[in-house]
């Protein structure tokens, strides 16, 4: 019986081993979006992309949509668990930077964005369009301004600006398109919205589901159905008021545990290594384009002619009328 003992304390001995070795592996923290952390979203190959490299363990954290992230930090404050966020955009920068909780990046690059860039604070990684998208065979003419939504009887699904980036961002857009009638534009799109959901995965899962005719989302979305399931029935609607862009971002903490690695994460961001993931994951263009070139099948998508966008300031003083704005016209 004696011999019983070796084998358990041998197991025993290569399981405190183990723990030791995972005790002396830093661990990198980021809060991002839900989608993001999905199994079909980016994180599972950005994960495996950036421990190979960084000697560490990747720790991705979905908080709900992309505005829930900065409700989140602001709750929580230099207590916050992050080295990293991850999925803000331009219409919360200003906002974020004035929390102080953020560090610079230090990168230094060069972009392939329709915007020049220069935010010591914030870095992006993909951006785009956002529009209506419907299902040719079930809409096969959408209307092709927020006009001929609102004279229309079709059902929309939108998502909240308050906890969703696709949200803001609708607000925004109306907002840049109509400035002192959006409130009117408004209370005209409130028989025309089914419901308002929580964030962006909720809403497109209604749509595919047929509750609704269209679903705000963005001009890339399509190219998922086309190229992951060989479906070339989602199209975007273009609308001649234009349409408002999107820059995603990240940005490091102030009180992050891991600055140096924080800093290599932010490196790898701007790399092919992260940037070739994000237009058959995140569905959306790349910051910069890797070496192979976008996907077959992007050039399909719709280029509006004319692309809206507040500055990160005017987006920050803007919000509070807007989404009052926006409450009341669809309390009509």
């Amino acid at each position: 019986m004696k011999h019983a003992k070796y084998p358990t304390i041998a197991a025993g001995l290569l399981a405190a081993s183990a723990l030791g070795a995972a005790a002396d592996t830093p661990v990198l923290t980021i809060y991002t979006y839900d989608s993001f952390v999905s199994s079909w979203g980016p994180g599972p190959a950005v994960t495996e992309a950036f421990e190979a490299v960084c000697d560490c363990e990747l720790n991705l954290v979905g908080v709900g949509d992309g505005a829930a992230l900065l409700a989140r930090l602001q709750l929580e404050g230099e207590r916050a668990a992050a080295d990293i966020v991850l999925g803000l955009d331009t219409n919360l920068t200003a906002r974020a930077a004035a929390t102080g909780l953020f560090a610079p990046h230090d990168v230094e690059t060069e972009f392939d964005l329709p915007i020049a860039w220069d935010d010591p604070l914030f870095l992006p990684f993909d951006w785009g369009w956002f529009a209506f998208v419907h299902d040719r065979e079930r809409l096969p003419e959408p209307p092709g301004s927020f006009a001929e939504l609102i004279a229309s009887d079709l059902d929309i699904v939108i998502q909240d600006p308050r906890s969703s980036t696709p949200g803001l961002g609708l607000l925004m857009w109306v907002e840049a398109a109509f400035g002192d009638e959006a409130p009117a534009v408004w209370e005209g799109l409130a028989p025309r919205v089914l419901t308002v959901t929580s964030g962006w995965s909720e809403a497109y899962g209604l749509f595919l589901e047929g509750e609704a005719d269209m679903v705000l989302s963005y001009t890339t979305s399509p190219a998922y159905h086309l190229i992951a399931e060989d479906d070339d029935s989602k199209a975007a609607a273009a609308f001649e008021e234009g349409h408002y862009m999107q820059v995603e971002v990240a940005g490091i903490l102030a009180s992050s545990a891991q600055p140096e690695l924080a800093r290599q994460f932010m490196e790898f961001m701007v790399s092919d290594a992260f940037q070739s993931v994000i237009p058959t994951t995140n569905w959306m263009y790349p910051a910069i384009i890797p070496a192979e070139g976008l996907p077959e099948g992007f050039e399909t998508l719709h280029q509006p002619e004319r692309s809206l966008l507040f500055s990160a300031e005017e987006a920050a003083e803007r919000r509070d009328a807007a989404l009052d704005a926006w409450r009341d016209g669809l309390a009509q």
